[in-house]
């Protein structure tokens, strides 16, 4: 049985920043490429960042490039979101899940599977 569970979020001023931690087990961590995606309200669900099952290929949606870092610890199978500079916009609800390609096509909400309960980030003007 999959189980993903992220933590970390929390209310924090523009500016500011956050790390994400997301544990999973019941699936093949070390070779799957994972993904931080996020929710806010009244939209859909769409990919942030996502990272191969190396670390060596990452991809980052435009308006997080340079303040958002994603990472990987595969052997305590555990994925990260470092978030700095963060803007009001970024409020929204943060899944992990397993997504087949750290790329533009499949870094999408389309594409994940394997979801967690998410975490809620909430960034104050």
């Amino acid at each position: 049985q999959v189980e993903v569970v992220e933590s970390g979020g929390g209310l924090v001023q523009a500016g500011g920043s956050l790390r994400l931690s997301c544990t999973a087990s019941g699936l093949n961590f070390e070779v799957a490429t994972m993904g931080w995606f996020r929710q806010a309200p009244g939209k859909e669900r769409d990919g942030v960042a996502c990272i191969n099952w190396s670390g060596m290929k990452v991809y980052y949606i435009d308006s997080v490039k340079g303040r958002f870092t994603i990472s990987r610890d595969n052997a305590k199978k555990t994925l990260y979101l470092e978030m700095n500079s963060l803007k009001p916009e970024d409020t929204a609800e943060y899944y992990c899940a397993t997504t087949p390609a750290a790329n533009d096509e499949y870094c999408s909400g389309s594409w994940a599977r394997n979801w967690g309960q998410g975490t809620q980030v909430t960034v104050s003007s």
